[in-house]
């Protein structure tokens, strides 16, 4: 880059002196060589043809020369030595083209560098002041007009070598400011390049469709994944709507996260998950949109499957479950029923039988109950209700229904708190959770209900001092038909579980083994 520079310099060097010869010719003609001041005119002339000569040697050796500093400073030099001449040539101190030094001095420190600016003024001051004291002491033939001191002569002398080295100084001042900006720019413009060219491989090789826009929504980037996900070109997007590569969006494009349809061809679709969001200046001012989206039409082929899967294991499993619920109480009413039929039990044994019969009904007809109150559940009848009154009702029935001595009920309640729920559903919710605390706990122990007003929803914990829920149930307690108890159908929790679903709220368990459990239930307001 810098020897590309060097080169073009020295080229408009070798142009600006063509330039000024020919000036030169021109005025020589217009004015009459005789008005420069020269008692020699031809000398002029044969002056101009050889540095005619010099220009076309220069112009004809750039192309071959190998080291082109030492190029430049030969021609500065000899530029020196024939402006020493030409000064000569039209009368020494009398001369009005001693500023051809200063340009030379000047061209120097901007072809060059600051260095050769000092060397050529320095060449150019003794050889300008030799002339002039050869020419003061007569050892030269050259006269002239008037009476001249030492005193002007030395003057004169002096004041050319402030000019030059003035003109050195400044031209070498500038010069190297100059270069230092050019080098800087060259270093930025460079990273530049780097940072563009490593940005492009980055957005190129996402694996995701990007694209950004303008504040009108017309395509500005689209990268390959962006191609291949809509099957339209980067040169047929870029410039255009993106509603054109993504029918879906709308103009302006709209922040947030969605999923949308996007016509593959006549037989297919795919469905595109897309994130889109604005676009800013490191100012914070909005430029446009960017967004970033997905095809997702595999992905969701696999959802699809596995929640098949999941569907048919999870209704197999439920099947060998209600199975197994209902065989149980059937083999006790057959072997009952098969022991009265015989009839040759004494009446205290046949009332026994009867009782276990009629037990085993009650057993059947509760699972079939539950298990329709779980799969067929009531539609809700939302309504702004009380909750602590709610809980109030159910806690006091739980108490007097379990008649448990030994357990009691802590009420922590925060302030007022309303909700909008079905009261009737969420009775049955809690009074699941109390009876399952109350099982757990046995014959002692304290169940703490409590409640939470937060911003966005109401929490309501349950939390008993039985002796927790194993590591290995916790993650299972909420599956239809699962229970470790001996006694109950394993569905009081699973149905608690859906209501809590169905109004949009969630139902979390909390245990440590062999000191609490806390069940959580989280509904909006």
């Amino acid at each position: 880059m810098a020897a590309n520079a060097l080169i073009s310099r020295i080229k408009a060097l070798t142009a600006f002196r063509a330039l000024f010869i020919s000036l030169l010719l021109c005025a020589s003609f217009l004015f009459k060589i005789e008005y420069l001041g020269s008692p020699h005119p031809k000398l002029i002339s044969f002056f101009i043809i050889i540095l005619y000569s010099l220009t076309i040697i220069y112009s004809l050796f750039i192309g071959r020369v190998k080291n082109f500093f030492l190029f430049g400073y030969t021609q500065l030099i000899l530029d020196v030595l024939a402006e020493i001449s030409f000064i000569y040539i039209t009368g020494g101190i009398e001369s009005l083209f001693s500023f051809t030094l200063i340009l030379t001095v000047l061209s120097s420190s901007i072809v060059l560098n600051k260095r050769a600016g000092y060397v050529i003024a320095s060449l150019s001051s003794i050889l300008y002041g030799t002339l002039l004291d050869l020419q003061f002491y007569q050892m030269l033939p050259v006269g002239y007009e008037g009476i001249a001191t030492e005193k002007q002569f030395l003057f004169n002398i002096f004041m050319h070598i402030i000019a030059f080295y003035s003109t050195a100084y400044l031209a070498g001042y500038l010069s190297h400011s100059l270069e230092k900006t050019v080098r800087k720019l060259e270093e930025k413009d460079s990273h530049l390049k780097d940072l563009e060219f490593f940005n492009t491989k980055v957005i190129e090789s996402l694996p995701s469709g990007l694209f950004t826009t303008d504040v009108n929504g017309h395509v500005l980037v689209f990268n390959h994944a962006a191609e291949v996900i809509t099957g339209i070109n980067k040169e047929n997007a870029i410039g255009n709507a993106i509603t054109d590569a993504l029918p879906f969006l709308s103009l302006p494009p709209e922040n947030g996260r969605y999923e949308k349809i996007l016509p593959a061809n006549s037989d297919s679709e795919k469905i595109v998950g897309i994130t889109i969001s604005d676009l800013r200046d490191s100012n914070g001012n909005e430029t446009g949109f960017i967004g970033i989206f997905q095809d997702l039409t595999q992905i969701k082929k696999l959802e699809a499957e596995m929640q098949y899967r999941e569907k048919w294991a999870a209704i197999g499993e439920l099947s060998a479950n209600i199975a197994h619920e209902i065989r149980n109480p059937l083999a006790s009413l057959k072997g009952s029923i098969e022991m009265l039929k015989e009839g040759k039990l004494p009446e205290k044994h046949r009332e026994r039988l009867m009782d276990i019969a009629l037990s085993e009904m009650e057993r059947l007809n509760n699972t079939i109950s539950d298990f329709l109150t779980y799969s067929s559940p009531r539609h809700l009848e939302i309504q702004r209700i009380d909750l602590h009154s709610v809980l109030d009702r159910t806690l006091d029935l739980l108490k007097n229904a379990e008649q448990t001595v030994g357990i009691t009920i802590r009420k922590d309640y925060e302030g007022q708190l309303f909700i909008h729920a079905d009261p009737e559903k969420l009775s049955q919710v809690f009074w699941n959770l109390g009876v399952n605390a109350f099982e757990a706990m046995g014959n002692e122990g304290e169940l703490t209900v409590s409640t939470r007003n937060n911003r966005d929803n109401a929490v309501i914990a349950f939390s008993d001092t039985g002796p927790g829920i194993a590591k290995s149930d916790i993650d299972r307690i909420f599956y239809p038909f699962f229970t470790t108890k001996e006694k109950g159908t394993g569905l009081g929790l699973a149905i608690a579980y859906r209501i809590i679903e169905e109004h949009n709220g969630r139902l979390v368990v909390a245990s440590r083994s062999g000191i609490k459990t806390t069940f959580d239930i989280i509904l909006n307001h």
